[in-house]
């Protein structure tokens, strides 16, 4: 269920996602210890299947660079960033993102994700992209969501089949992961596909 909440009427509206077990909203300033403590904790699992990080990539003031971002995107109405976290005592989990979102003849965006250390496999992330696509089919009214994984990120792979997604093809030298140019695997899904309820 996608709940808006517009508490004046010149405020940017707050987007909570709601799930069984989790719930998504855009990060916040207050955040940061927890996003960085996560983070740090996880830096060896995540480092493989992102960019670089930089040397003051869990500061404060990174993290709010990536607010204002974050805030600009939704505006514009090109990107939707959320953190997710569990039910009952609010822990953070990971973040997802629907980036680059195109409208006019495309009506498509880019889904990108990642999940804690200590929260992975554990069916968190499949829940929270069902959110998402009902978000990006409903609200949005996209038609298309795309995704991209190295090609031995078996569990990256599985996650997307899961939630339905089609391997569509093969890019080269697609993105720079930690530090070097890598192929992809390439995965899209539409919005009348099928796939499951939510992650259930």
């Amino acid at each position: 269920m996608i709940r808006l909440i517009r508490p004046l009427a010149d405020a940017r509206p707050e987007l909570h996602l709601n799930g069984r077990r989790l719930f998504l909203r855009p990060p916040a300033e207050h955040d940061w210890e927890a996003w960085s403590e996560l983070r740090q904790t996880s830096r060896e699992f995540l480092m493989p299947w992102e960019p670089v990080w930089p040397r003051d990539a869990l500061s404060r003031s990174t993290f709010r660079h990536r607010l204002r971002r974050y805030n600009t995107d939704i505006r514009d109405g090109t990107g939707y960033s959320f953190l997710l976290f569990r039910r009952g005592d609010e822990g953070l989990l990971g973040g997802i993102t629907l980036s680059n979102v195109r409208r006019g003849v495309a009506q498509c965006a880019s889904l990108g994700y990642w999940i804690g250390e200590p929260h992975a496999r554990k069916g968190y992330m499949t829940e929270a992209i069902g959110s998402l696509l009902d978000f990006a089919f409903g609200e949005l009214d996209l038609n298309r969501v795309e995704a991209a994984c190295l090609p031995n990120n078996t569990a990256s792979r599985g996650l997307l089949q899961k939630c339905g997604f089609s391997e569509e093809g093969y890019a080269r030298s697609y993105l720079r992961i930690n530090g070097r140019w890598h192929d992809h695997q390439l995965y899209a899904i539409l919005r009348g596909d099928p796939r499951p309820r939510n992650g259930v």
